[in-house]
């Protein structure tokens, strides 16, 4: 037997509201994308251009129970909409962009905002910071003939019941079409591929035993525990 022999990774997978399953291939998100939580965090507006960062495909949950991760003592909620792909390719126009999208779903980006900080400070990379295990949850999709999102669909997130996020998707800095021409730019978008598109004002802290609840307009809620001590 070989000694380096390894299994083959399994496909992360997220299950969509007919039943089938959405393969994750790669997660791309969008950093400071609502007016409200750009003003939280201290920044400006649409001045730059999107500022995008990456999560690894099986860093994707569906709810249940979450581990606390580790080496952080400040881990942090962001309610988002997540969009998958079901193609896509380089340099699409925004009038194009919206034809690469399977379907929709809530999400939540789980954030070590001790470790954010400290990257901000030294001016390094967000990786550890955003990209740990399950740090990127994602409900039930559901396909783009079933839903497609309106200006005034509302996101909300709480946490144990207690409302924290709410906001509706007008107020985008980057609309959705502008998301997946700007990324089109920068990679080659594929099918599988998971698209996190910003979150309001309101995030923060969650901690263990805490229940988390996502939920958007029309969609399945993304529903999910911070596992006790």
């Amino acid at each position: 037997m070989n000694a380096f022999a390894v299994a083959p990774p399994v496909q992360p997978v997220v299950p969509v509201r007919d039943g089938r399953d959405f393969p994750v291939r790669r997660i791309f998100c969008i950093g400071r994308n609502y007016a409200d939580h750009v003003a939280e965090m201290g920044g400006d507006l649409k001045t730059t251009p999107p500022t995008f960062f990456t999560k690894p495909a099986d860093a994707v949950f569906s709810g249940g129970v979450v581990a606390y991760p580790l080496a952080t003592n400040d881990l942090h909620f962001e309610g988002e909409l997540v969009v998958a792909l079901k193609g896509g390719g380089q340099m699409l126009p925004p009038d194009k962009a919206m034809d690469a999208i399977f379907g929709f779903a809530a999400g939540c980006d789980l954030t070590r905002r001790d470790l954010q900080a400290q990257a901000k400070q030294q001016r390094g990379p967000w990786d550890v910071a955003k990209a740990f295990d399950m740090s990127a949850g994602v409900g039930e999709i559901t396909p783009a003939s079933q839903w497609q999102p309106m200006e005034q669909t509302r996101l909300r997130l709480s946490c144990n019941g207690e409302e924290r996020q709410n906001a509706v998707l007008s107020q985008m800095i980057w609309s959705l079409p502008e998301i997946i021409a700007n990324l089109s730019g920068l990679f080659a978008l594929k099918a599988g591929d998971l698209v996190f598109t910003g979150t309001p004002a309101g995030v923060g802290p969650a901690k263990q035993g805490d229940t988390i609840s996502v939920e958007v307009d029309g969609l399945c809620p993304l529903k999910f525990q911070i596992a006790g001590e």
